[in-house]
């Protein structure tokens, strides 16, 4: 395998195809830098809406209330069925069906505010709504995955001291499964990330599409890619950081030894190369032993 890697980056570092004076000319350019801004504004503003959303969709879906659990089971039917691909464009083409966005008396001609649809939505709120309204759909059966998987006597045991149904979801039943709901959330939250080249199609600057347009200038596509794989890469690995923290601090329940973080076992790789302490002569351990 090693000689494998070893061939791939030769032939790559060799390529006389590739100009790795333009990936380097065009990694801190300011467009480049201005959508990845971009991209990691996307990525939280979709991630902490669409988390919220679908706590809320999952609690619907868990109640025994026909009305709400039917609305959320139509809601995450309605966006996990249909590409994202196709809600981006639809909700950028909004504009194209409701030419202004109203509020008044249904049936009259009474309008308290009234605004123009492209004024509104513009590509970046098109591409947000959609983004977010999708990721709430897949987010909200990972969390009520997670809700199922805390024992029912958990809930029993709140209700039996008195606490009330939202109470228990948010103190007792939500925690617990926050164990479950992490992992899969992070992976999401990646996926997101690299999701947001998705909205090329409706003109959002974000990375990919900022490289997509200086490679029509210069017309250096490949190299152009590369910068942007470059940039997805070092995004991808920055919020890898922050969810295997929080995998740690709540899997402490599951596990009586949590393992090593990789500062702990390099510490611990220093301690094993330092010198012990040099051992006692002769004479002293006899002492010792005769004492």
């Amino acid at each position: 395998m090693i000689l494998v890697l070893a061939f791939f980056l030769y032939s790559v570092g060799t390529n006389p195809n590739l100009d790795f004076a333009t990936v380097g000319t065009f990694v801190f350019d300011p467009r480049i830098l201005a959508g990845v801004g971009l991209t990691v504004l996307i990525t939280l503003i979709s991630m902490v809406v669409s988390t919220l959303l679908a706590v809320l969709v999952a609690a619907m879906r868990l109640s025994k209330n026909p009305v709400l659990s039917g609305v959320a089971w139509f809601y995450v039917w309605v966006f996990r069925g249909t590409p994202q691909i196709v809600q981006i464009v639809l909700w950028g083409y909004l504009g194209l069906l409701y030419e202004k966005l109203t509020l008044g008396v249904p049936f009259t001609d009474v309008v308290f505010w009234q605004v123009n649809t492209n004024d509104l939505i513009n590509a970046f709120v098109a591409g947000t709504l959609a983004l977010t309204l999708n990721q709430a759909a897949y987010s909200s059966e990972i969390v009520r995955a997670g809700m199922l998987s805390v024992d029912e006597g958990q809930r029993e045991a709140a209700y039996s001291l008195g606490m009330s149904p939202v109470y228990t979801f948010r103190r007792v039943l939500l925690p617990q499964a926050m164990r479950v709901i992490i992992p899969p959330m992070g992976n999401e939250t990646i996926s997101m990330l690299k999701n947001t080249s998705l909205l090329m199609v409706i003109a959002v600057p974000e990375v990919y599409t900022a490289a997509t347009m200086i490679s029509a200038q210069n017309l250096k596509q490949v190299e152009l890619l590369i910068v942007a794989s470059i940039w997805y890469l070092i995004m991808t690995t920055v919020l890898s950081v922050p969810q295997y923290y929080l995998e740690r601090r709540f899997g402490r329940g599951s596990t009586r030894t949590l393992p090593p973080t990789p500062f702990q076992r390099f510490r611990a790789m220093l301690d094993r190369r330092k010198p012990g302490p040099a051992p006692a002569p002769a004479t002293q351990m006899t002492e010792v032993i005769g004492a």
